[in-house]
């Protein structure tokens, strides 16, 4: 018999719509999986089966009546616990909020899954306000891998990428202000894609201002485009939101890349990277060369932004630190205490002065997609590491930026940019391909991505439960 859990949303909804299997079905082994492997991994901080099977079997009946709610309609999901959801408590990781207060509001994303149908199952780990690259909370504990549960999983949507890697639904939606969806998606094996700035409204606003973005977290580059198609309706309450596509995420998604003129920079210029991984990450630049597209090796000339990013970043998390009474340092992550006091107070002058910069970058990479359609890069320059860490052992800086100097730029010129699994380390653990496009390119990044993973087998490389045990 099959394991629905293997199955990708669109494969679910496909045996929904022939009537082979049903919502109640899919739901109830994505809870078991939640049952027999959360323990080892702590993906999720809310669980609620009694709700999902409620709606899991009134989109059973919808899809026997033919009143189907639109195409996440019976998809078990779940939430980064960052994101407003009705009914559940909206903790971020982190121990200053009270949950015994009336949570009645859906974001802009809950409300559009929910909208189409998508059954809920619960809401996924973060750090303290999502503010690094690795799953773990004061209030919640940290979050494992899913291919080694003694490995981080990365983050800040790490709670999530491990669920979608578990088989616990085979998707969920993540925030990304520095690499959110990414960093998890290329540590555990999966596909996150964080869209255009914009495209998916957020509401409320993030801390981190216009860093942050909203995007899919999925085993496939079908599915991530089809969650788009869900979340990227306009919302009142962003005011920075684009207008809703007039087009589907799927449309054109198998047309390939031949003829494209990627980039191909190993470093941006000014990274490092583990030996596995870069050889795993040229071979994918090489295949894409094999599938018909124009490839060359170039950086795209600009320099390490990070000192830009750590201003606006730290001066949004010490902001919402404020909000919480004057003792909020002290109970907060100590690295978040370490990382704003090391940043110091933050003037305008700095603050205008972080933005220029962005703008400068922005500029750089706009003249750089007047001759390149996309540019490929490692997700990350290492493979996971040991959990309840922020930082490699020995690595030369405690800051979760000094490795995942490939994303957070792209946070600060809003480019679309997807996370694909490009192969295995000797050890087993996965690496990620980034590909990145020009603003309001995101069909062309998920058509790239679409034909990387349909000419490997990368992604259909689930792991075994067994090694998830060993935490």
């Amino acid at each position: 018999m099959t394991d629905l859990t293997d199955l990708t949303a669109l494969e679910l909804l496909d045996g929904y719509r022939r009537g082979d299997i049903s919502p109640v079905d899919a739901t109830r082994d994505a809870l078991k999986a939640v049952e027999e492997h959360d323990g080892a991994v702590n993906a999720f901080v809310v669980v609620d089966p009694e709700q999902a099977m409620r709606a899991a079997a009134d989109s059973e009946r919808r899809w026997r009546t033919g009143q189907v709610l639109g195409p996440g309609d019976g998809v078990p999901t779940s939430i980064k616990d960052i994101f407003y959801t009705r009914g559940w408590p909206t903790l971020r990781g982190t121990r200053l909020i009270d949950e015994d207060r009336v949570w009645e509001e859906d974001a802009p994303c809950v409300a559009r899954l929910r909208e189409t149908g998508a059954v809920l199952i619960g809401k996924t780990t973060t750090p303290e306000f999502a503010w690094k690259g690795v799953t773990d909370s004061l209030r919640h504990g940290s979050t494992g891998n899913p291919r080694d549960a003694r490995l981080t999983s990365g983050g800040s949507s790490g709670g999530s990428a491990t669920a979608v890697g578990m088989g616990m639904g085979p998707w969920a939606v993540g925030t990304d202000g520095g690499g959110s969806v990414r960093i998890p998606a290329a540590f555990t094996g999966t596909v996150a894609i964080k869209p255009t700035y914009g495209l998916v409204p957020m509401f409320p606003a993030s801390p981190f201002g216009t860093l942050a973005h909203a995007g899919p977290m999925t085993r496939t580059v079908a599915d991530a485009a089809l969650m788009l198609d869900v979340i990227t309706r306009f919302d009142s309450r962003d005011w920075s939101a684009l207008p809703t596509p007039t087009w589907s995420f799927l449309d054109g998604l198998d047309d390939g890349v031949r003829g494209l003129r990627i980039a191909f920079s190993p470093t941006l210029g000014f990274g490092q990277n583990d030996p596995e991984v870069e050889r795993l990450v040229r071979a994918a630049a090489e295949r894409f060369q094999d599938l018909g597209a124009e490839v060359e090796e170039v950086d795209p000339g600009i320099e390490d932004p990070v000192e830009a990013f750590h201003t606006l970043w730290f001066a949004g998390a010490a902001k919402v630190l404020e909000g919480y009474g004057p003792t909020a340092m002290e109970r907060a992550d100590p690295g978040l205490r370490r990382s704003i006091e090391e940043q110091g107070e933050i003037s305008a002058s700095g603050f205008l002065d972080a933005t220029a910069v962005r703008m400068d970058l922005g500029v750089t990479m706009g003249r750089f997609h007047e001759t390149y359609d996309l540019l490929l890069t490692p997700t990350l320059p290492i493979p996971a590491f040991p959990r309840d860490r922020d930082a490699p052992e020995g690595w030369h800086s405690p800051d979760w930026t000094s490795w995942t100097p490939y994303t957070y730029p792209f946070n600060m010129t809003q480019q679309p940019a997807i996370s694909v699994p490009c192969g295995f380390t000797e050890a087993g653990l996965p690496a990620g391909l980034q590909i990145v496009g020009p603003r309001h390119a995101d069909r062309t990044v998920l058509r790239a991505g679409q034909a990387y993973e349909q000419a490997v087998d990368w992604g259909t490389r689930r792991p075994a439960r067994a090694v998830a045990g060993h935490g």
